[in-house]
């Protein structure tokens, strides 16, 4: 058995302050046992006051949480897997401006063992009212990312990914073993469709989900859902850590993998599917 933490936080619009939780998180974490930390996504920054936040982004080699995070992880010998950070682009492929979601593992020398840019963007309007843009200012990524940790092969999404299946079988065909999603889901997508679709994920994938997510009321005004959860590769879920702020632990059995997808070899069977036809 294996030992991870999740952190489930309310990330401000202080990037330092976030950082102070953070590092706390990862002392922790290591202090509990884990072999790996996961926290959520944005946990350096939630802003959607566009004007105030583009005054604490930077680029990632700038980034203050980034190098706290690092920094912390070589002390505590932990690996982490920050869920996202909001970053400018030092890439030179685009023009317009946006930025970058994007996900860290961070192994416990400190040094970054795999990046991974949001590829599906949340841009809908709600039937409460909210409305969210989130492609006004963010690009999207176009690469996919497994990475071996201690705990398996995790394979890397963030948040909205979660409804696009194509992603998940990707990752799992790759050879992921764990599919780690953090978010900060609205409180109606939360209660309506989180937990559904995260055990949906695990099962079809044979493999372990991992879903630190942002909780309560934050500075900007927002509300997110919490819920952080491990589920097992069976779908059964292993933590739900509820809608409070804090770190959770649990305990992770390799060999469930091979086990579930023994029973039902969901992968084997995969057949590319032939064109749709249509009746008028």
């Amino acid at each position: 058995m294996t030992r991870i933490a999740l952190l489930q936080m309310t990330a401000g619009i202080d990037p330092h302050g976030n950082a102070a939780v953070l590092i706390d998180a990862i002392e922790r974490a290591a202090a509990g046992g884990a072999a790996m930390l996961f926290t959520p996504e944005m946990s350096g920054l939630i802003d959607r006051d566009r004007e105030r936040a583009a005054a604490s982004i930077t680029t990632e080699d700038a980034d203050p949480v980034l190098r706290s995070v690092c920094e912390a992880a070589a002390r505590a010998g932990i690996w982490v897997h920050l869920g996202s950070l909001a970053v400018r682009r030092a890439d030179g492929r685009r023009a317009d401006g946006r930025l970058a979601n994007r996900g860290y593992v961070i192994d416990a020398t400190g040094m970054i063992r795999a990046r991974y840019d949001k590829v599906h963007l949340f841009d809908v309007t709600l039937p409460s009212g909210e409305s969210w843009r989130e492609s006004a200012s963010y690009a999207p990524g176009d690469t996919a990312s497994v990475v071996a940790t201690p705990v398996g092969r995790v394979g890397l999404a963030i948040c909205y990914d979660l409804r696009f299946s194509d992603l998940f079988r990707a990752l799992s065909d790759a050879g992921a073993t764990m599919l780690a999603v953090p978010a900060a889901f609205t409180v109606p997508t939360g209660e309506a469709h989180w937990h559904v679709l995260l055990r949906a994920r695990a099962i079809e994938a044979g493999a372990f989900v991992v879903a630190a997510a942002q909780a309560g009321q934050h500075a900007d005004g927002r509300t997110t859902y919490g819920h952080s959860l491990v589920v097992d590769p069976w779908g059964k879920v292993l933590l739900d850590m509820g809608e409070a702020a804090g770190l959770g632990f649990a305990e992770i059995d390799a060999g469930q993998v091979d086990a579930v997808r023994a029973r039902i070899p969901v992968r084997e069977h995969r057949r590319e599917i032939p064109p749709v036809g249509t009746v008028a």
